[in-house]
């Protein structure tokens, strides 16, 4: 039975209505014993640091066995050596992931990264992604779109995200698809509905999507007569504008045979997709990542909130939060600024309002799971098949040094990654110490790239006193 319901499949596969049903096929296809299940990786970067003691789960306290910090500079005190490995089951997440306690078994706190490569400051923008210098145009791919690349998708790698500025529509500030090759991120949901499921929207934003496919069609019959009277690099560079087009004309198509697949998926559009409010749109973020997701338009999602300089200057006012986050970062709470009609109290530290903010991100992330949870694949969920990653353009401090860089997984991406505890690496300098380019190879390798062996530029200052190959092994199943 299961032989021949597999035979059939495939042969469906073959077909002229493939590309319609993809998504569904690989469902299929995982229950009936075939082709595995697609794994996806969401990134939520948020900007202005995460000091490590908001991530800490409670009763775990920090590695205390230190050692001289040896050769290298700019580190006084000494540096934590060994890992502390501790299961979650019998602690409690920290305030700020509590919204995620439900699924505590699939959470690893992950403490004792650095990424000196980057440089630190307020952001180290397309770096914190990619594990090179934050300085200049991005030097080279980030994770999030190497990811994209291999997993596949009619969209490679999708990304969403809010700024300071309701205005902004896309920014460049956090992905790459490589060296000098930034990737937008949309900023404006209601766009990003359009071009993520304008194939099955009705009124202005159907009648955009229909318009799209001549004008692209005739934008690429115009550079192919322009090609002829061209040589050398004009002409080398006349046909990689063809490839961007072809490749928009080609990813139209696919959405209009997804129509039916579209619409069934497709976030109801509310008011937040146009509120001026910053936690309406990264709301309304989060629920096209999920459609996104579960219609299998990508495999890769980065929402990015308030990330990037000089984009991290948010005011959360929907969280009743008068002071912006770069006041915040240098320690200013809401001391003497009640303000009854907005429901602010008086008297909140700056690391009280970060922790509100911070958890205002995991209840949204812990929506993304319950929408993944709910959307069945194989013999379990697309919960099961996905990992979701948060940290900070900053690392740890508005301020960043990048000496730390924390971060939280949750998920273990088809049963990869070895999760539900608390994984505190060596320090920088230490024996065994890891950095963020350890970790993107890690996640790399688990996605099936396993022929990498690094990812993004080496630690300068660790030069060759620290392996920095490979990945990190006490993550991996």
């Amino acid at each position: 039975m299961t032989a021949n319901r597999r035979q059939f499949l495939t042969n469906v596969s073959l077909g002229a209505g493939a590309t319609v049903l993809t998504p569904m096929l690989a469902r299929l296809h995982a229950e009936a014993g075939g082709a595995p299940s697609p794994r996806r990786v969401v990134f939520v970067v948020e900007g202005n640091g995460v000091p490590w003691h908001q991530i800490q789960p409670k009763g775990i306290e920090r590695n205390k066995n230190l050692v001289a910090s040896g050769t290298y500079t700019g580190r006084s005190g000494g540096v934590r050596e060994g890992v502390r490995d501790v299961p979650l089951k019998d602690h409690d997440l920290p305030p700020a992931l509590d919204p995620v306690s439900f699924v505590k078994d699939r959470v690893t706190v992950l403490q004792g990264l650095s990424g000196k490569m980057c440089g630190g400051g307020h952001s180290n923008d397309f770096g914190a992604l990619g594990a090179f210098t934050s300085k200049g145009p991005p030097a080279g791919p980030t994770v999030d779109c190497a990811l994209g690349k291999h997993l596949g998708g009619v969209f490679p790698h999708v990304g969403l995200g809010m700024t300071d500025r309701p205005e902004h529509t896309v920014v460049y500030n956090c992905s790459a698809a490589g060296a000098g090759t930034p990737s937008p991120t949309q900023c404006n949901p209601a766009l990003a509905y359009q071009a993520l499921f304008g194939s099955a929207a009705g009124g202005a934003a159907k009648r955009a999507f229909d318009t799209r496919r001549p004008l692209l069609d005739h934008l690429a019959a115009d550079v192919k007569r322009a090609e002829a009277s061209l040589a050398g690099p004009e002409r080398e560079k006349l046909q990689s504008y063809l490839r961007a087009f072809e490749t928009m004309r080609d990813r139209h198509g696919k959405l209009v045979e997804m129509e039916a697949v579209l619409k069934k998926n497709a976030p109801p559009v509310t008011d937040k997709f146009t509120s001026a409010v910053e936690t309406d749109r990264l709301d309304a973020q989060f629920s096209l990542a999920g459609a996104a997701l579960v219609s299998g338009l990508t495999n890769a999602v980065t929402i990015a909130s308030g990330v990037g300089n000089p984009y991290f200057s948010v005011t959360f006012k929907g969280l009743g939060i008068t002071r912006d986050k770069h006041t915040i970062g240098h320690g200013g709470g809401d001391v003497g600024r009640a303000d009854k009609a907005a429901g602010v109290p008086p008297g909140r530290s700056a690391d009280e309002l970060a922790q509100i903010i911070r958890q205002f991100h995991f209840e949204l992330i812990a929506r993304l799971v319950k929408t993944l949870q709910g959307a069945k694949e194989g013999n379990g969920t697309m919960f099961d098949n996905t990992l979701i990653v948060y940290l900070s353009d900053a690392a740890e401090g508005h301020h960043c040094r990048c000496w730390e860089w924390p971060a939280v997984l949750v998920g273990n991406l088809g049963g990869a990654l070895k999760t539900g505890r608390y994984l505190e690496l060596p320090g920088h300098g230490a024996k065994g110490h890891k950095h963020i380019g350890n970790l993107y190879t890690t996640l790399l390798n688990a996605a099936g790239d396993r022929t990498r062996e690094t990812f993004g530029q080496p630690d300068p200052i660790l030069g060759t006193d620290v392996d920095q190959k490979g990945g990190i092994s006490e993550l991996l199943v």
